[in-house]
């Protein structure tokens, strides 16, 4: 059985440096980058075991959130990046995330696995996500999917077809 919740929300505040999780935490921003196509965040992540990092892009036009965790020694994940399927809203400097439940773990160049899917439909019978948020929700997995696998499962190839270059520290 899914942990049923309703969908988690996210802000990011380029003036103010800061990026509110979804429990409401507001952590430091080490750099903002706003592009055309989306917006850039990297940030340490205090009190996480797991990772101490990450960088994130996020992608309204494609209903994305791209990130890179930086995994601590000894709980690396076979992964490259964590796509997370989201509505994005901007509002002049702020912008807003709310998480789809769907996921896509990326290994670039080798393939990719569709998680949370349960955590979806859960939602969706709960009436915690209406249908036609669930159904966007998939549109946008089965599109990024697809493109994912039609240029063999490489991020970047796949965004440069739509005119999207993204910078990482570390990639």
């Amino acid at each position: 059985m899914p942990d049923l919740h309703p969908p988690k929300t996210e802000i990011f505040d380029v003036p103010g440096m800061s990026n509110t999780d979804p429990k409401g935490i507001v952590r430091d921003v080490e750099r903002f980058q706003v592009e055309s196509f989306g917006l850039y965040m990297a940030r340490p992540t205090p009190g996480r075991r797991q990772f101490h990092y990450l960088e994130s892009w996020l992608l309204p036009g494609l209903g994305l959130r791209i990130t890179d965790f930086w995994f601590t020694e000894g709980h690396e994940h076979d992964q490259d990046f964590y796509l997370d399927v989201v509505d994005i809203e901007r509002h002049d400097d702020r912008w807003r995330a709310t998480d789809l439940y769907l996921d896509i773990v990326l290994r670039d160049a080798r393939g990719l696995d569709v998680l949370d899917s349960d955590e979806l439909l859960a939602a969706t019978s709960a009436d915690l996500l209406p249908a036609y948020t669930a159904r966007q929700a998939l549109d946008t997995t089965f599109t990024t999917v697809d493109g994912l696998a039609r240029h063999g499962y490489r991020l970047q190839e796949w965004l440069r077809t739509m005119d999207i270059t993204l910078t990482w520290q570390r990639h």
